[in-house]
């Protein structure tokens, strides 16, 4: 089984777009939405839900009142200012601010009374989902709830073992930008990564953070470049700088409004049209599929 992660240094290159359309052209293979803080492939897939679970990571301290001999212990202990009070007309009322606590458990640990229980979070929910492009594993994180790696190694996890059921030989990841814990635990064990980048400074610059990080882990990356004739000479230097870093250029996407006239409607690029920008993106995953060695004929 090979599974192929889409990653970029930012938000905004069009990874989501270049994996909905390899999505539409692949056969045979499971989808999975890594990019949890911010999932938008559904947006093109449509996915029918038909399993939802409850994702359930970290600990949010709750101080029982009943419970509580109003002592100020965990006031006193507490280095992220998370346990409040208030007067109550009767006497002092200590309670946590959910936004604040970091779960560290020190006020659990040293509240005398023992009036502060420590229950697990519900951080959000996955699904499994049926799309026109077959099955497709994905997330929602909750708002300000955090473990966005636990969550995304969760997803890659379900997508391995529906694929190994299914008989998929393949898994397309739409995984997070950036180079922080999600991406690491999205692309940790991956066939190769595909990194979108774009003609720009910062796209140079993303582009090596991003080679950096698949070297570290022993990852085979590829680099595409999308709307590489808005500035062609820059195009030039980063597929230059790509070759010096290891990582292989496989192909180049030219600006097309088609684009987002696809997103409009909820296609993939390839769905939407058959010329321009699309015919670039339809080489460019021969090309990488015939690189991560899928032998099955399509």
């Amino acid at each position: 089984m090979n599974e192929l992660v889409v990653i970029s240094g930012k938000g905004g290159t069009g990874k989501t777009s270049v994996l909905a359309s390899f999505a539409a052209l692949a056969k045979n293979h499971v989808l999975a939405d890594c990019d949890v803080d911010a999932a938008d492939l559904h947006l093109v897939v449509e996915p029918t839900i038909r399993s939802r679970r409850e994702f359930r990571a970290g600990h949010t301290a709750i101080i029982n009142a009943e419970d509580c001999r109003g002592c100020g212990w965990c006031l006193a202990r507490c280095r992220f200012d998370a346990v409040k009070w208030k007067n109550t007309g009767t006497g002092i009322e200590y309670y946590i601010d959910p936004l604040a606590c970091e779960g560290c458990g020190v006020c659990v640990d040293s509240c005398p009374a023992g009036a502060i229980s420590f229950p697990e979070e519900v951080a959000g929910e996955w699904y499994i989902s049926d799309t026109r492009h077959g099955p497709m594993v994905h997330a929602r994180l909750g708002i300000a709830a955090e473990n966005s790696g636990k969550l995304v190694s969760l997803v890659r996890e379900q997508a391995r073992a529906l694929a190994e059921e299914q008989k998929r030989d393949l898994i397309l990841v739409d995984g997070p930008p950036g180079i922080g814990c999600p991406v690491i635990a999205s692309i940790t064990g991956a066939s190769a990564v595909l990194i979108v980048t774009e003609p720009t400074l910062s796209g140079e610059h993303d582009l090596r953070r991003v080679a950096e990080l698949a070297r570290h882990f022993r990852i085979r990356p590829f680099v595409c470049i999308n709307k590489w004739d808005l500035n062609p000479e820059m195009a030039d230097k980063i597929e230059a700088g790509a070759v010096e870093l290891g990582v292989e250029p496989v192909g180049r996407i030219r600006y097309d409004t088609a684009v987002t006239r696809a997103q409009v409607e909820g296609k993939s690029l390839v769905e939407f049209s058959k010329n321009s920008a699309a015919e670039d993106v339809r080489k460019l995953w021969e090309k990488v599929k015939s690189l991560i060695g899928r032998n099955k004929s399509e």
